[in-house]
């Protein structure tokens, strides 16, 4: 049984940064990747950003691509982080992270992740 425990979601103002991490307690090296997806209120769930287990290929939603978001992992820690920059209200929601043991993932729909965090609430208000 893995279990996702997500940190580091909170209140912050436009243009300020947040650290969101994700220690995968039990994960094993049949996972292939991880994931980065939020939904807020009122809209469908949306993947952020999703990083290869195997290889470090890293995909970003349209909504996060220019730089303001990366994804990145350390696997001495069991870990993901989301580096977030440049933050914008329209970016609150609840992030969650999520794992694929899947050979082909999507990261924009969630398919094929079939473990999923809690969630981290991040609210981007001035």
């Amino acid at each position: 049984q893995v279990q996702l425990v997500e940190s580091g979601g909170g209140l912050v103002q436009p243009g300020g940064s947040l650290r969101l991490s994700c220690v995968a307690n039990g994960i094993t090296a049949d996972y292939t990747a991880m994931g980065w997806f939020r939904q807020a209120p009122g809209k469908e769930r949306e993947g952020v950003s999703c990083i290869s287990r195997r290889d470090d290929t890293t995909v970003y939603g349209d909504s996060v691509k220019g730089g303001r978001f990366t994804i990145s992992r350390d696997d001495a820690k069991n870990t993901v982080y989301l580096q977030m920059n440049s933050l914008k209200p329209e970016d609150t929601a609840v992030y969650y992270c999520a794992a694929s043991k899947a050979w082909r993932s999507d990261c924009r729909s969630g398919v094929g992740y079939g473990t999923w965090g809690q969630g981290t609430q991040v609210t981007v208000s001035g």
